[in-house]
Parts: structure tokens; sequence; C-alpha cells
């Protein structure tokens, strides 16, 4: 019977309860103990048998070792998927920080572009583009309506 428990009681306290049922009945009951508390509820799942002395002989310890087997299995499980959650959780915390940096700037170049802003003395306009080309169309129009302009039309 301790031979079956041994890879549980190596990770964790088990508490074995053994109390009279009924007549000739005896309850069995082993339960783990947490390590931690942060450890889920589900690691101290009891295994309770009842039965007589004979039967509990005869089946008791293949009982404790598909207990013990299940148990292991369940830590494990647990132990992947808090690793997996925390890995994902990482990587959502890095994808938010790479989100909320803020963008940097492109590199100016130092070439000279051609400019159609206004010079030193004027003051700068919203409108100074879109004056010049109403200033152009309304000189072309102008040089239509004027007889011996030069005007070439395409």
């Amino acid at each position: 019977m301790f031979t079956e428990v041994m890879p549980l009681l190596q990770k964790r306290r088990l508490l074995l309860s053994i109390s009279p049922a009924d007549g000739e009945r005896i309850r069995v009951t082993l339960i783990p103990q947490k390590v931690t508390e942060t450890e889920d509820n589900a690691i101290t799942t009891p295994l309770a048998i009842t039965g007589t002395a004979e039967e509990l002989d005869r089946e008791l310890p293949a009982q404790l070792a598909e207990f013990v087997a299940t148990h292991i299995q369940l830590q494990s499980t647990l132990a992947t998927a808090k690793a997996e959650m925390e890995a994902a959780a990482k990587a959502a915390r890095e994808e938010a920080r790479k989100k909320a940096k803020p963008a940097t700037p492109a590199p100016q170049s130092t070439t000279a572009k051609p400019t159609t802003e206004p010079t030193a003395s004027e003051p700068p306009s919203l409108f100074s583009t879109q004056q010049q080309t109403e200033t152009n169309t309304e000189a072309a129009a102008t040089a239509e309506r004027e007889p011996g302009t030069s005007r070439v039309k395409n």
C-alpha cells in the first residue's frame, strides 16, 4: 500500500484516515495537502474507499496506484496550463508595450527642396498655394480677353 503512494508522497504531504463505517466495513480516506496556498483546490481532492478488510487488502493497492497516477497527471496538466497562460500573458504585455511606444520619426533629408512658401518678408499664409493658383488662373483669363497679347493656346 505505501509503495503505491510513494511517488505522490515525495511531492506533498498526505493525510491517511482509517475509520469504521458500518458493521464489518472500513472507510479509508487519503487526502493530499497543498504545498503552497496558491495551488489549485483540485490538487487536494481526496480518495475515499469503503469496504471489508478483505476487499481493502485485495483492491486498495490498485486504487491507490490509479489515484496517484491521476493526481500526478493532474499536477502536470495544471503546471503546463499555468506555464502556457503565463507565456501568453507575457507575450501580450510585450505586444502592448510595442504598440504603446511612439513611432520614431523618419530622418529628415538634408537636400534642399524647391519651396512655394512665401518669402521671409511676407507672413506665412494658410492659403498661399491656393492664392498663387488663383492668381495664375486670373492672369491667363485676362490674357485671353485682351487683344494684342501673344499668348498661344494649346
